[in-house]
């Protein structure tokens, strides 16, 4: 599913889609990644989808971005925020160690919170494309990895 939004909903979105503007490094980097994890919680809220926790850490195994839930299954969501002028589909920088990471991540998870819910756990991507003058547009990859 694909996404167009014409306007920011984060607070602050505004200042952080400049810095997509141009060639991200350091800082604008983060931003634009903060940008595009902000975009994709709002787009799972208006899906319907319940969100639990946002950018989870485990130690040094890593970072979970988003946690929500739909209806009774429990998906983890990978974020990969890109500028249009990029050379890779944000989804494409999901390698499959990345995808066995998140699914160890996931693990990790459940066993702290009370083990899989009665309608299982999916794993999905979200991809992000922002660009100069243009609406950030959203891809939902569901069950991805």
């Amino acid at each position: 599913m694909t996404t167009h939004y014409s306007t920011p909903h984060a607070p602050g979105a505004a200042r952080r889609a400049s810095a997509a503007n141009r060639w991200p490094t350091g800082t604008a980097r983060r931003h634009l990644g903060s940008y595009g994890e902000d975009l994709a919680a709002e787009y799972l809220k208006e899906s319907g989808m319940t969100i639990l926790e946002r950018n989870w850490r485990s130690g040094r195994t890593g970072e979970i971005d988003i946690i929500a839930r739909d209806k009774d299954a429990l998906v983890i969501c990978e974020v990969k925020t890109r500028s249009a002028h990029g050379f890779q589909h944000p989804m494409a920088a999901v390698t499959p160690a990345k995808a066995q990471r998140l699914r160890q991540l996931t693990e990790l998870w459940l066993h702290g919170n009370g083990g899989p819910p009665p309608g299982g756990v999916r794993i999905d991507l979200i991809g992000v494309c922002v660009g100069r003058n243009l609406a950030p547009v959203i891809e939902h990859a569901k069950g991805a990895a």
